[in-house]
């Protein structure tokens, strides 16, 4: 297989052009969705900042357990091939020198991050946000235009 119809290749370039993703949380067996920014790493681990006091941060605290889905296309409509990314892992509030590293990597993919968020603030927890890190246990790429007989591709990281 050459390194453009590697899964893990296709989902790192899907990973970089992609903005959004959709996080699902849970708490006491109800689950919850939102949408956030997101930046990620070598290493496919995923990277959003927001507020402590929202719901999914909470429900990040007491319960580390995620999911979540990324839709990278233009949507047109029913029968269009699609692409698209799900994955589960953990995720967890960054803290200490750490902050300076998933702050970095963030500000590197959305650069008006230094204006809105100060990394001292963030560092000292003065600021009312937090950058969380997702640690994907599994992703799938789900691409019927690279591998449209078998569109499931199970990548873990």
């Amino acid at each position: 297989m050459n390194d453009e119809m590697d899964p893990k290749v296709l989902l790192k370039k899907y990973l970089d052009t992609a903005k959004a993703m959709q996080l699902a949380t849970s708490n006491k067996n109800q689950p919850w969705v939102c949408t956030v920014w997101f930046a990620h790493d070598k290493e496919l681990n995923l990277y959003f900042i927001s507020k402590r006091a929202r719901r999914h941060s909470t429900e990040i605290t007491d319960n580390p357990k995620v999911a979540g889905a990324i839709v990278n296309i233009k949507l047109e409509g029913l029968g269009q091939k699609v692409r698209g990314v799900t994955f589960q892992g953990t995720a967890k509030e960054v803290t200490g020198l750490e902050i300076v590293k998933a702050y970095r990597i963030y500000g590197r993919k959305w650069k008006n991050t230094l204006k809105l968020y100060d990394l001292k603030e963030l560092v000292k927890r003065v600021s009312k946000s937090s950058i969380y890190k997702i640690t994907p246990s599994l992703f799938v790429l789900f691409d019927e235009v690279n591998f449209p007989g078998q569109p499931r591709q199970e990548i873990r990281p």
